[in-house]
Parts: structure tokens; sequence; C-alpha cells
């Protein structure tokens, strides 16, 4: 890199300008990679969070619907499932967590009501609605779950992104730069004493 710099005194005070500039956006990412790892962490935590909710639901709506089988023939509950017309909406939005987009998931229409169903009062019973309650739970859980994972893959991604940038500025770019700025402050003290040395020759002979 050094070969390539015109030894000059401008050139100098372009490099120092440089020198700060860099390190002053290496202190940024820095500020920024370890505030991301802290919201990664937090999200982390969230997530383990959710995901034993999303279990204990699941668990809880496999033995729901079990009883309604015993209750019920598969036929009758295929039958009632097929009549249900309305179907959920999910709603994919984002947010920003330090210059990095993650998603917002919200879900409308998980939890219905008996007529939003379709089915009719007669042809369901209060076994099958507990069963049907207990997978719209479900269905609620796992978007919160997808939320929290997919904003973690985001942030991990930056993360990764963020580091090895400030590895380049500190184990390549800032040294190259600084090494630079040494060889032409080197060079210009050459410079100096050469025209130094040229003075007092010319001086000598007149």
């Amino acid at each position: 890199m050094a070969l390539d710099i015109k030894p000059t005194r401008s050139e100098l005070l372009k490099l120092k300008k440089s020198i700060k500039l860099a390190k002053s956006g290496h202190s940024l990412l820095k500020k920024k990679r370890d505030g991301l790892i802290l919201e990664f962490f937090e999200l982390m935590k969230t997530a383990k969070s959710v995901r034993k909710y999303l279990a204990e639901a699941y668990g809880l709506a496999i033995g729901k619907v079990n009883i309604a089988r015993v209750v019920q023939n598969d036929l009758k509950l295929q039958s009632l499932a097929l009549a249900i017309r309305q179907t959920p909406t999910v709603e994919l939005q984002t947010r920003n967590i330090m210059g990095v987009k993650v998603p917002k998931i919200t879900g409308e229409k998980i939890r219905k009501s008996l007529e939003e169903r379709g089915m009719g009062a007669l042809a369901s019973t209060a076994v099958v609605d507990e069963a049907i309650s207990a997978y719209e739970k479900v269905v609620e859980e796992v978007i919160k779950v997808a939320e929290a994972e997919t904003a973690m893959k985001r942030l991990l991604a930056d993360i990764e992104k963020t580091k090895r940038r400030v590895n380049a500025l500190e184990f390549n770019r800032i040294p190259a730069m600084v090494g630079a700025g040494k060889f032409i402050a080197l060079r210009l003290e050459e410079m100096e004493r050469e025209n130094v040395f040229r003075l007092k020759r010319i001086k000598a002979k007149s």
C-alpha cells in the first residue's frame, strides 16, 4: 500500500483524516455489534419462552382432539373441519432493531366464535369446541415462535456482517493506513534531510 502513495504533506494530512474517520467508524460498529448481541440474547429468551408455550399448547390440543375423536368419529370431525368458512389471516410487518429490520407478525380471526366457524350450534359439541379452541391457541403460539425465530436469524446475520466489518477495519484497513502514514512521515524526513544536505553543499561551493 505504501508504494502506491505519494509521499507528500497533503497526502499525509488526508491520510490522517481518513484514519480518524476509520477509527470513529470502527468504534460505532463495535457499539452496534455489542448492542445487537444484547438484543439477540433478549430475543433468545423470548424464543425459548414461546417455544415452551407452543409445546404446552400443542400437547393440550392433541389431548383435546383425542377426546373428540373418542366422542365423535373421524369422519364427523373432518366434516366439521370442512364446514369452517373463515381461515386465519396473517399480516406481516417489520420493526427496527438498531437498524435491522425484523418481522412483526400478527394474526387476525384466529380465535373464532361458534357463528364464525360456520358449523352451527347443533352440529358441534362442547368437546369439539374445546379441541378447536385448543388448536386456535396453537396457531397463535406458532405465530409468536415464527416472529421470534425469524428475528433471531436476521439479527444473527447482521451481527456476523458487523463483526466482519469491525475486524476488517481493526486488523486490516486501519493498520494499513497507519503503516502508510508512517511511511510517508519517514519519507518526508528523508527528503527534508536530503534538502538540508543539498543546501549545505551549495553553500560550501559558493
